[in-house]
């Protein structure tokens, strides 16, 4: 038994500079390798995280343009129909006007019509009745002799 242990103490002695090359080994790679690596793929990841929320930012920022620019866009839909509104209104106000301009002109015309009408049969009355009393003398002088039997 003591001739295993005093392998193992030699193989325990003889292992020491492979440990500690070991040992060197890992320090070496974690101070080249490991420490650039990690700084390397951190820097990344918060490039990447931040152009990720630069493209969230930027999405947002164009969603709310358009939200504004539909508002305005209806706005000015708004707008333009309420100055339709107003035109067909202004244009109905002055077709009404004019209208009423001429049936206020054709009343005076017809008013005056009427004027001259009821003139014209006041003196066809008139001429009437003036005619009426000679035709009836007439008449009765051409039906009277013809009655008392005289000739014509």
């Amino acid at each position: 038994m003591e001739d295993i242990v005093q392998q193992v103490g030699a193989l325990l002695i003889g292992a020491v500079p492979t440990i500690l090359l070991f040992v060197v080994l890992v320090a070496a790679y974690q101070l080249l390798v490991q420490g650039p690596l990690n700084r390397v793929l951190a820097e990344r990841r918060a490039r990447t995280e931040g152009a990720v929320e630069n493209a969230h930012r930027a999405i947002a920022d164009a969603e709310a343009k358009a939200a504004e620019y539909a508002d305005k866009l209806r706005l000015a839909r708004a707008e333009i129909f309420k100055m339709r509104e107003q035109r067909a209104r202004q244009r109905s106000a002055e077709r009404e006007a004019a209208l009423d301009e001429t049936r206020k002109i054709a009343g005076t015309k017809v008013n005056q019509a009427r004027t001259e009408i009821d003139g014209e049969t006041e003196r066809a009355r008139q001429s009437i009745q003036g005619s009426a009393a000679e035709l009836a003398g007439q008449v009765v002088r051409a039906v009277l002799p013809l009655a008392a039997g005289g000739s014509r």
